[in-house]
């Protein structure tokens, strides 16, 4: 009876610990098998003759579109600036090998989470520079733009602001896919109020960060560590800020643009506008979602389909004044 009572304490014990380690990201994902494909399609296309067409064509039918003729691809086989462009990849990217080892811990992450999730078939390629589309996630396949990952200091950059371009470095390649695989499983938000919102975009960094657990919260939200460290600080008085202006359950639509768009800044509207990152806004969120998780026992899977705002009431999150 007593060695009973000892195993079912010893059991309540590893839960708990399970738990904790769990909401920590520290989860043991040795024993999950995914294969990393990875197909280096720059390299055949660039590498290519246009006699090698036709094999390419049926190799990879998905990205030869029936409406482009031949007379397009051998335009870009043989077009300075997409020739130059491949040239700073290979520099960049003479192998994929860290950056497979990277997704290969990351598909194990998200298996471990949601154990039906498939890894996908990845595939580098070029797409000049085209910053909104630099991670496209379609159901089997995984398309990656090495031109967007050239480093943030590459000349091809230098018109970029840099806000922008700030994130276009090989270290920030896996968490741009991990966002691909954090989006599809949030639900659509039931209230469009700026608290709502802001936790919408929270719940994506905390899945992001389950996902990632070796990578730091900066690096997760974007941020570098200067404007990380400004959010912490000035943390309890934007939310004053945003208190004694009634923001929280505001339903206006400029408070997204302000302080949850992709901005060089958040707009207060203050001096401190210059000195602030942007998205403030999805950094409180992640906060909010951090405390929630803190003070009650669920699971990722459970926070991901609680109600925004509810999570808000049951967070109780207070920000101390640093």
């Amino acid at each position: 009876m007593t060695f009973i009572k000892h195993f079912g304490l010893m059991l309540l014990l590893m839960t708990g610990l399970a738990c904790s380690k769990e909401k920590n990201n520290e989860v043991d994902v040795s024993g999950i098998e995914v294969n990393t494909d990875v197909v280096r399609f720059e390299q055949e296309f660039y590498g290519a003759s246009p006699d090698d067409l036709p094999s390419l064509k049926m190799s990879y039918s998905y990205l030869f579109p029936p409406s482009e003729t031949d007379s397009v691809w051998i335009a870009k086989l043989k077009d300075e600036d997409e020739l130059f462009l491949y040239e700073a990849t290979q520099k960049e990217f003479p192998d994929f090998t860290r950056e497979q080892k990277e997704l290969t811990d990351l598909f194990k992450h998200v298996k471990y989470y949601f154990p039906n999730f498939v890894e996908p078939r990845v595939l580098t390629i070029l797409n000049n520079v085209d910053y909104d589309h630099r991670v496209i996630y379609a159901d089997s396949l995984l398309f990656v733009s090495l031109d967007v990952y050239l480093g943030e200091g590459h000349e091809v950059y230098q018109d970029y602001p840099d806000y922008i371009k700030q994130n276009f470095t090989r270290e920030h390649l896996v968490v741009d896919v991990a966002e691909q695989f954090a989006l599809p499983v949030l639900r659509v938000p039931q209230s469009n109020s700026y608290v709502a919102k802001m936790i919408q975009q929270g719940k994506k960094f905390k899945l992001m960060e389950s996902f990632l657990p070796r990578k730091s919260k900066n690096e997760i939200m974007g941020y570098t560590p200067e404007q990380y460290r400004w959010a912490e600080i000035s943390e309890a008085d934007i939310w004053k800020y945003f208190i004694q202006n009634e923001m929280l359950y505001s339903n206006d639509p400029g408070l997204n643009d302000r302080f949850i768009a992709d901005a060089p800044f958040s707009k207060f509207y203050l001096e401190v506008d210059k000195d602030s990152p942007g998205r403030i806004g999805a950094w409180f969120g992640w906060r909010i979602v951090d405390a929630f998780m803190q003070n009650n026992d669920m699971s990722i899977q459970e926070m991901i389909t609680t109600d925004n705002e509810e999570i808000f009431k049951r967070s109780k999150y207070k920000p101390k004044k640093k």
